[in-house]
């Protein structure tokens, strides 16, 4: 029992320590959003998440409502897909230029988006809009 206890703290400890970097968080949500994978794209954001229109107007808080929003999106937009123009890692805040495709028939959206990462999650968005 000590040998399973001890091995279960081990692997346990492990998965903790391997956090990942605030660009790599960036990479893992913009895998999933190109996926349309809702669990690999919600796999980087903490639970209580806030996204912003910048500089601050709240949008939504909370990883459901992410869920909610981003679900929707994916199933109903198969040619989704975003492409990083740009990318700035300053610490914990990684800035992307983005390019998106919502539909083929429709422009290109340009924006950018502020990841805030604490704690091994990215905690808050901000997104700029290119005004059209």
């Amino acid at each position: 029992m000590k040998v399973c206890s001890l091995l279960c703290l081990i692997v346990t400890s492990a998965a903790f320590s391997q956090q990942h970097t605030p660009e790599q968080l960036a990479d893992l949500q913009l895998k999933g959003y190109n996926t349309r994978n809702i669990e690999l794209f919600l796999e980087a954001y903490s639970d209580s998440v806030k996204v912003f229109e910048f500089p601050g107007q709240l949008s939504y808080a909370g990883k459901e409502t992410m869920r909610k929003n981003y679900s929707n999106m994916f199933n109903k937009l198969t040619d989704l897909n975003c492409t990083l123009k740009n990318r700035m890692v300053l610490g914990n805040t990684v800035i992307d230029e983005e390019r998106v495709i919502f539909r083929k028939n429709e422009p290109v959206f340009e924006a950018i988006a502020i990841y805030k990462v604490a704690h091994g999650k990215i905690q808050e968005v901000y997104f700029i809009r290119k005004n059209q």
